[in-house]
């Protein structure tokens, strides 16, 4: 089980457990006989047996033994040969995997069966009710709540896209088997069916032959939430709605969504060259696409749903204003068609095509044709291409209707996207040619369009909702043509009147439809799929999930440096701070551009003003925050603000008109402890600002964003100081913002590890400072987390409810602050030694980057191919330069998890020789802040495993460098014992007897994989152009970060 899902210490029916990992290795088994032979199978069983062997000798504390097994396990894998090596990496690599499907299956199984559900709505509500809070605060509350998950492309998802898919089948098939209806054959049926999925995962490749693109790393992201949230949104506001009426007696407004989605996919371009301005505005445009193509389907099926006349006066006027429009638009394109079919013989002498032969796909099916196999009821999405290429009569068909039909404009407003301009190189010909195809397109189009829709009466009778409905899917379908057209950069002439832009124009007639529904009387009906879909709406509004902007402070520092010694003022990067502040303030006052147009710049400087005038074209409608990492100064978000002000004042005057949306929030991000030590000081020099305080609170309601990094601090001083750092940051950035009466959100950055940050998310809203979590929470969701926590529709109901749930009773029972100033001096005492002596091993000893390099498969994981960035923002090739990700990733490999624990032991253990062992017992009881870290690096000792990591140092670290892994091994006891001294446990995860016994079931399959990694490493190390050796080494880190159910 991950070590960061919220249901860690909630039991699992190990028994029903067990039954899946039995019929699912079975049945790998049974395919694996009949692929590789049954004499390999032979060779399989016996590792196993060895491992597990090995593994109960050791938990029953017979070492000598259990060691003795384990070097005949070593021997037998290094007798092995290349493809056997290769085969049997391939073998646990997928036993692992499906036991993690089982894993998942059984945590869901348990969300259904257990009520009342812990963590829940219901559950949280009521405690609060009977607690003494007014039902009238709770429900205000939670309707102002605003807390956003923000799915980042963050390189931890091991796994192809393929397989995911492969176990979400899978895992969709082992729930239908507990169905206790199921028929012998149908039981035959479904065995049959997981046979043919694992089969299909056998014959699959693994890995991953080239690195995503940014863009693909995007469409991966929107397809979680086709995958899942689309499903599950409209389930957990049901949820939320219900319980809120049952503990207040009002349900969730309809348009309320406590949750909200970003995303960094095609943003973050923080040290990842290839994401471009390009790259950010076509996914954007995907991220609209995406959702239109969803709200068309949804619109479909709710216009077969609603076939009843009986409406509201309001409905029934506006279906008669749709069929009056329809009736003279008809009219209106006849004209058209006679007029451009008299000029077709003048272009070029091409005759016209003959009407279509062939239906397209699926044009047989009702267009609200459900499957209920447990997938999406439609075929996946196939997204538009992003490269130029020339458009089919379709997309002309739609392009030339919509810029033809007549009507007024409406005024220009903030919520309208930039037009793109016409290519120069589209010419009059060109412009004829389309118009001659859209003509010709016209012969067949109405008659096979009313094959596809509903019969409409003209007559007294009509169906209302079908004719509105009719009329928003028509609106859809022209919005997607548009965003395809731009997608493309084609001419795109358009009446606005004739698409959707903003989210507030589409809920206008689903609202109309559902008020009607509730005045007539079929209220049942209104609460139904109308009432889903209006509320996916609210929450994914046109763009699914708003795009965050990522640069490092740097970048802008150059982009400015470039622009004054244009101008001839000097060098912007050699000031100081005041000088640089006056400047920037004094610009920021001002109503002219600052950057010249004939300006000429590096192409660093180029992409960096191309961001920010993309920026500036899509606005806040389509675009969310812009982080700034490595953020120290005032200036920093500064000199952001005058970019961004800047590039709006320049497109603005290209368009004629003000740029769409408001400007995007700034935010700035503190990662290292230096810089998080000086957060709040920052953010009250930010405040004492007039321009920037009015500034926030005019164009951001008088909210301040504050992003806090977990990973880059984690790794700068290790994982106990980076966690009291945090704590002291939140406190102090608060603290400032209250100063000057200004809300503040704070955005964690946190990783998938506990190296990086990573834990449950119940447990970590739980345990931040009082005061920090005010109804509002930014959050991001990284990698494997993503597939983890949202990759099935009832996983991510239950994460949905409880991060409401966490940041609810933080926000009306905030956590306890330490009880006295004394437990704070021993925070303070135990992270300077815990600081101390994690940096004096990973940056003061001379032989530890050696070491690193020798004991882990650091250096090999670029091969993996999982994410389109390099994985050092820098070319140096210390410790520090090297990402958080690589760095956490390649030690977990190696089960030793040093990130996670190192300095912890040296900390605690010298706080509690100077005789404050019962302060620190005192201190784990009564402050959650402290407990959680402790539980923290208690859960992640337990997945450490000291003889595998020995392993590691003998075969494949030089001999001179062995004593460092084995005074670090000793760190790891000492971490142990003093943890188990503070918990008052007895052994490691106590607790948590659930992930005690799923890492127990896991270490037959994971042992081996590891063993096999040690020899594997050791050949490559010495033949290192061996593709072989390097693939089934690339296997063996997807098995064991299968096994170890994280990565990075």
């Amino acid at each position: 089980m991950t070590d960061t899902t919220d249901d860690i210490a909630e039991e699992i029916s190990f028994q029903n457990f067990d039954d899946d990992c039995k019929l699912l290795g079975s049945l790998l088994n049974d395919v694996l006989q009949r692929e590789v032979g049954g004499k390999f199978m032979e060779k399989v069983e016996r590792n196993r047996t060895l491992a597990q062997s090995a593994c109960n000798m050791r938990m029953a504390g017979i070492e000598d033994m259990a060691e003795l097994l384990e070097k005949q396990l070593a021997s037998e894998i290094s007798k092995m040969t290349l493809e056997e090596a290769l085969t049997l990496a391939r073998a646990f690599s997928h036993y692992l995997n499906l036991m993690g499907i089982a894993e998942t299956h059984h945590r869901v199984r348990k969300v259904r069966n257990v009520v009342p559900l812990s963590k829940s709505c219901d559950d949280i509500f009521n405690q609060l009710v009977q607690g003494g809070v007014p039902p009238d605060e709770l429900y205000e509350t939670v309707c102002k709540q605003e807390v956003e998950i923000v799915l980042t492309a963050h390189p931890t998802q091991i796994n192809r896209r393929t397989l995911q898919y492969k176990h979400i089948r899978i895992a969709h098939l082992l729930d239908y088997n507990d169905r206790s209806d199921l028929a012998f054959e149908d039981r035959e049926m479904l065995i049959e069916d997981l046979v043919r999925e694992i089969t299909s995962i056998w014959q699959t490749d693994e890995l991953r032959r080239y690195k995503p693109t940014p863009v693909e790393e995007a469409k991966a992201g929107l397809n979680i939430v086709e995958q899942s949230l689309w499903k599950a949104v409209p389930h957990y506001l049901r949820r939320v709605s219900n319980a809120l009426k049952k503990h207040t007696g009002r349900p969730l407004p309809l348009t309320c969504t406590p949750i909200k989605f970003g995303s960094w996919m095609g943003g973050d371009r923080d040290g990842n060259p290839n994401v471009t301005a390009k790259v950010t505005k076509d996914v954007s445009l995907l991220s609209r696409w995406m959702a239109i193509d969803l709200y068309i389907r949804e619109a479909d099926s709710i216009r077969f749903e609603l076939s009843m006349n009986r409406c509201s006066d309001r409905l029934l006027k506006l279906a008669h204003e749709i069929l009056e429009e329809e009736t003279s638009s008809d009219v209106r394109h006849e004209t058209w068609n006679q007029s451009l079919n008299r000029s077709q013989t003048k272009l070029h002498g091409q005759q016209a095509p003959t009407i279509p032969t062939h239906l397209p796909a699926r044009a047989d099916l009702p267009s609200c044709t459900e499957c209920n196999d447990g997938e999406s009821q439609y075929i996946r999405v196939e997204f538009p291409s992003t490269d130029n290429k020339t458009l089919n009569r379709q997309d002309l068909r739609q392009n030339l209707r919509v810029s033809l039909q007549n009507g007024n404009s409406p005024n220009s407003s903030s919520a309208q996207s930039p037009v793109t301009p016409r290519s120069s190189s589209f010419n009059s010909s060109q412009l004829l040619a389309q118009r001659k195809l859209f003509a010709e397109s016209q012969i067949g189009r109405s008659s096979f369009q009313k094959l596809l829709e509903p019969r409409v009466s003209q007559g007294p009778g009509i169906a209302p909702y079908r004719i509105v409905l009719g009329n928003v899917k028509d609106k859809l379908m022209k919005t997607q043509k548009r965003l395809e057209l731009l997608l493309e950069d084609l001419p795109c002439e358009y009446d606005p009147w004739d698409y959707y832009e903003a989210s507030n124009q589409l809920l206008e007639p689903l609202l109309l439809c559902y008020e009607s529904l509730q005045s007539c009387g079929s209220g049942v009906l209104a609460d139904g799929r109308l009432a889903d879909l209006i509320r996916r709406v609210a929450t994914f509004g046109m763009v699914l999930m708003k795009l965050d902007l990522r640069q490092e402070s740097g970048r802008h520092a150059d982009t400015l440096d470039a622009i004054t010694r244009y101008l001839d003022i000097g060098t912007y990067s050699k000031w100081d701070e005041g000088k640089k502040l006056e400047f920037l303030t004094r610009e920021l006052k001002g109503k002219r551009p600052l950057v010249p147009q004939s300006i000429e710049v590096a192409p660093d400087v180029k992409e960096v003003l191309d961001t920010f005038r993309v920026a500036a074209e899509l606005g806040s409608d389509s675009l969310g925050a812009y982080v700034i990492s490595m953020a120290s100064n005032a200036s920093d978000v500064l000199a952001v603000e005058l970019l961004q002000k800047d590039a709006r004042l320049a497109v603005s005057g290209e368009l004629g008109r003000p740029c769409p949306g408001g400007t995007l929030r700034v935010v700035p991000l503190f990662e290292t402890v230096k810089d998080l030590r000086g957060a709040g000081a920052v953010i009250r020099r930010l405040l004492s600002i007039d321009w920037y305080r009015e500034h926030i609170i005019k164009s951001h309601n008088g909210h301040q964003e504050v992003m806090v990094g977990y990973s880059d601090s984690g790794k700068d001083a290790g994982r106990f100081t980076a966690a009291w750092e945090l704590y002291k940051a939140q406190e102090d950035v608060v603290a400032a913002s209250n100063e000057y009466g200004i809300k503040v959100t704070l955005f964690h950055g946190r990783g998938g590890s506990i190296g990086r940050g990573g834990g449950p998310t119940y447990l970590a809203i739980q345990s931040q400072p009082p005061g920090s979590v005010m109804g509002t929470l930014r959050s991001t969701e990284q990698g494997e987390m993503v597939q983890a926590k949202f990759g099935l529709p009832q996983t991510a109901v239950r994460q949905l409810e409880i991060h409401t749930t966490a940041v609810l009773l933080a926000t009306l029972r905030p956590p306890l602050p330490p009880r006295e100033e004394k437990w704070r001096n021993l925070m303070e005492e135990i992270s300077k030694i815990s600081c101390q002596n994690y940096r004096s091993v990973v940056y003061e000893n001379p032989e530890f980057l050696s070491y690193f390099h020798e004991a882990t498969p650091q250096a090999e994981l670029g091969f993996l191919n999982i994410g389109s960035r390099p994985t050092r923002r820098k070319s140096s090739t210390g410790i520090g330069h090297l990402r958080a990700i690589p760095w956490v990733f390649a030690w977990t490999q190696t089960r030793f998890v040093l990130p996670a624990w190192l300095g912890v032991g040296a900390g605690l253990q010298g706080v509690c020789e100077k005789g404050h062992t019962d302060d620190l017992k005192a201190m784990y009881k009564e402050w959650p802040f402290f407990q959680s870290t402790i539980d923290l690096i208690e859960m992640v000792l337990g997945k450490a495993d000291i003889p595998i990591a020995k392993h590691y140092d003998e075969v494949l670290v030089s001999k001179s460098r062995q004593e460092l892994g084995s005074k670090l091994r000793g760190e790891l006891l000492t971490a142990e014992k003093n943890v188990l001294v503070v918990s008052g446990h007895e052994k490691l995860s106590e607790n948590n007897r659930s992930l005690r016994r799923l890492i127990e079931s896991r270490l037959p399959y994971l042992n081996p994989m590891n063993m096999l990694q040690v020899e594997i490493l050791k050949r490559l190390r010495c033949d290192d152009d061996n593709h072989k050796l390097r693939d089934a080494l690339l296997i063996t880190i997807n098995g064991i970060a299968a096994g170890m159910r994280n990565t990075g």
